[in-house]
């Protein structure tokens, strides 16, 4: 039973200080405990005056101390993968509240809060289990928080020459891409910049990476899926010295010394999911699948 809920986000902008409003509203009404991640707290506390005092966390220990029950992600999916990021192996279920624009990941929609709540209260949801990658590096980036729930990617920086990135599975070659960039997708990923490349888009629980050229200057390089039981190692080289790789919506810049390898995470991340917003619904009502504005 959810009876204490964090609240999770990165920027929200005044126009949509109204939904907010109403979602911290419907959750002291029910009596659900609300504590703040200090990200947005100041934000909300410089715009409502509340009676009494909200808890505000930092870290996943903060997290499993208090015992947190559902994490909301107020925003849009970027906001969603950084909370991954927080939840780390908790296990904490995570709630995406749509303030953004797409939103595959983030499926409450900014009028159906009220209604969210309810079936939440009411147990009236499914947890749908979504893998992540792991990305170890010599040396090592992103100060050890090395996880990803879309994807991993390596691109050129301002270089105009494209980068080359020879690639192995299992320590057996794969190809060498002469690319502006490459990505390693989770299935979840497939519906991100993975897609927005010519990649397929792959259902949740499939096992597999998707690997993406970005550009390729070889004509016959397209994507390919590969089971995520694979190690993908990378090597890359370039004539610049700056070579950018992120994870998720985080960057750094790399290069050509670094050795990335890249595997499948040893735990998941647990999403919410209501009755008709799983993600063949999703991708069907944000893609308009199955219309025709000819009717």
């Amino acid at each position: 039973m959810i009876r204490k809920i964090l609240l999770y986000g990165k920027k929200i902008n005044d126009m949509q200080i109204s939904y907010l409003h109403t979602l911290i509203d419907k959750l002291r009404a029910e009596n659900i405990e609300i504590f703040f991640h200090k990200d947005i707290f100041d934000y909300v506390t410089e715009r409502f005056a509340y009676s009494e005092v909200f808890p505000v966390l930092t870290t996943t220990e903060d997290l499993l101390q208090n015992k947190i029950d559902l994490l909301l992600s107020i925003g849009g999916d970027g906001t969603i993968l950084h909370s991954a990021v927080l939840i780390k192996n908790s296990g904490i279920p995570i709630l995406g509240i749509n303030l953004g624009r797409l939103g595959f990941l983030a499926i409450v929609e900014k009028g159906w809060i009220a209604e969210a709540v309810d079936k939440l209260i009411a147990q009236e949801y499914t947890i749908e289990k979504r893998s992540l990658l792991q990305l170890n590096s010599d040396p090592e980036l992103f100060r050890g928080e090395n996880i990803a729930l879309n994807d991993f990617t390596v691109h050129k920086s301002s270089s105009p020459s494209v980068i080359v990135v020879h690639t192995y599975l299992n320590d057996k070659f794969l190809s060498s891409y002469w690319v502006d960039g490459l990505i390693i997708s989770t299935p979840t990923g497939s519906t991100g910049y993975s897609l927005s490349c010519g990649g397929p888009i792959v259902f949740p629980g499939s096992g597999t990476f998707i690997i993406t050229p970005v550009a390729p200057h070889n004509l016959t390089m397209r994507p390919i899926v590969v089971p995520d039981s694979s190690i993908i190692r990378l090597e890359i080289e370039s004539r610049s010295d700056s070579i950018l790789c992120s994870l998720d919506s985080r960057y750094e810049s790399i290069s050509s010394d670094y050795r990335l390898t890249i595997k499948k995470c040893d735990y998941y991340v647990n999403l919410v999911v209501f009755e008709g917003l799983n993600f063949s619904n999703n991708i069907q009502n944000k893609l308009n699948w199955g219309t025709d504005k000819r009717n």
